[in-house]
């Protein structure tokens, strides 16, 4: 059960605190991979955390309920709740208490098949896409891509068996061939990073918690970043100059997704990023705070079982056990800071007393 709190509780820490601080570390777009990864980290981090916990406490109470006779995490931690589902204030507070388990453990199934149902259709919906775009385009042998005969100037990617990358007629009118291929290439940047099904995972869990600003800021803002990228890769190949002038000239294609993901997302930030010079010290630094905060979200939910498993241990230590311990390590405190040279009286029975003193457990 400690194991439990601490994870709901790393949860709730990262799911407060994240969203701020990835927003300040992001928003100049300086690292857009390392933006996307600690995006992801965390909220992938904190489901699985959430998810986590709840199997956890149903495997537990359900190790209780067939083993009686042993002593449990839940007797040291949560005594109460214990008693309770296990049926010694009643059977009606029993009864009460599994039930609303069970309805946890439901809403919590309920919510992960909602997910995937949502991932499945959106998967079905792109391949049933990329197969019309296939048929009602003229394929371009030059540029592998499906021409539509639309004047609208759009270009986006749908995933599908095979990938398809579709323009109109439009597009290849207003563009010359360098512009041209630079937007094909920031599509082909999106399929290659699978960047549909990030953008679809994050945006199924924002709609099943819809009060989670983790959840629904990270929707957001791995959409952004997810076009940062892509314009960077375009960028590598063609020339921040040629990408730029492209969104400039496509930004206008309507509510509709188009070309270089112009329409949904900040056009003036990312053409400003393509545009101005970032100093090195500034650079490494924010690729700095994106590892730490990568490093913290992965690493995270290990921690928190680690610091369980350390306050089981010493909550089930007995009582000499505990003592030798705090003496030792009142010792090595002392001896560290000189205070024994100092005190060369002082023994270890003198610590011992120490420890048993802070160890005593308060009624």
């Amino acid at each position: 059960m400690s194991s439990a709190v601490c994870l709901l509780l790393y949860g709730f820490v990262v799911a407060v605190l994240a969203p701020s601080v990835l927003r300040r570390y992001t928003r100049d777009g300086i690292a857009p991979r390392l933006g996307l990864t600690a995006w992801l980290c965390a909220i992938v981090s904190v489901a699985v955390s959430w998810a986590a916990a709840i199997v956890v406490v149903v495997v537990d109470i359900a190790h209780d309920m067939s083993h009686p006779g042993e002593t449990s995490i839940l007797d040291s931690c949560l005594l109460q709740l214990h008693d309770a589902a296990t049926g010694q204030y009643g059977a009606v507070i029993q009864v009460a208490l599994l039930s609303l388990a069970a309805m946890a453990a439901v809403a919590g199934g309920f919510l992960l098949a909602r997910l995937t149902a949502g991932l499945l259709r959106a998967r079905s919906v792109t391949h049933d896409h990329a197969r019309m775009a296939r048929v009602i385009g003229r394929h371009n042998s030059r540029l592998d891509v499906f021409v539509i005969d639309l004047d609208e100037p759009m270009a986006y990617c749908v995933a599908g068996k095979p990938d398809t990358v579709v323009v109109t007629q439009g597009v290849v009118e207003a563009l010359d061939d360098a512009h041209l291929q630079a937007v094909l290439a920031h599509e082909r940047a999106h399929l290659a990073g699978r960047h549909h099904v990030l953008l679809a995972l994050t945006r199924g869990l924002a709609g099943l918690f819809p009060r989670v600003q983790l959840f629904r800021a990270g929707a957001v803002e791995v959409a952004q970043l997810a076009e940062m990228c892509a314009d960077d890769v375009a960028a590598r190949s063609h020339g921040n100059r040629t990408v730029t002038s492209a969104l400039l000239v496509l930004s206008g294609a309507g509510e509709r997704a188009g070309a270089l993901g112009a329409a949904g997302t900040s056009v003036a930030a990312r053409v400003e990023r393509l545009t101005i010079n970032v100093r090195p010290q500034r650079r490494w630094a924010t690729r700095l705070k994106l590892s730490a905060a990568t490093a913290f979200a992965t690493v995270g939910p290990l921690v928190a079982m680690v610091m369980s498993a350390v306050g089981l241990a010493v909550c089930t230590a007995d009582d000499d056990q505990a003592t030798a311990l705090g003496s030792h390590i009142i010792a090595v405190a002392l001896h560290q800071l000189g205070c024994d040279d100092h005190h060369p009286h002082a023994q270890p029975h003198t610590y011992s007393a120490i420890a048993r003193t802070v160890s005593r457990p308060s009624h």
